[in-house]
């Protein structure tokens, strides 16, 4: 699959992808390029992909049905076409901001919210 579908900078990220899918955190996934190691890592590791974030939609024609056969929902739709992690670099504080709520944010029991109507 690396043979055909790209060289030595897909194979580098489908190897990220895979040793992440072994440890506690998450890949940023950024346009295209990396969707494709993506789905490689996914193919290679059922669950694989379930490590990664998609921080954009990419302006590429065919990175919206790469996203739909991933399943993926990316946490930004700018049409971007930049390169260079841009999407990932815009998206990183929404994703941590994310988990920060997640952490620390009260339940509703813990915040004393009724849900009875009075």
């Amino acid at each position: 699959m690396l043979a055909e579908f790209g060289g030595f900078e897909i194979a580098k990220l489908v190897g990220a992808i895979l040793e992440a899918a072994t440890r506690p955190c998450v890949v940023m996934v950024d346009g295209f390029t990396v969707s494709v190691a993506a789905l490689l890592a996914e193919q290679w590791l059922p669950g694989a992909a379930a490590r990664c974030v998609d921080s954009h939609r990419s302006a590429e024609r065919a990175h919206d049905r790469l996203l739909a056969h991933l399943g993926a929902r990316p946490l930004l739709d700018l049409g971007l076409r930049l390169g260079e992690g841009t999407g990932a670099a815009l998206a990183w504080p929404l994703l941590r901001s994310s988990l920060v709520l997640l952490d620390q944010m009260a339940s509703f029991e813990a915040a004393g919210v009724s849900d009875r109507d009075d």
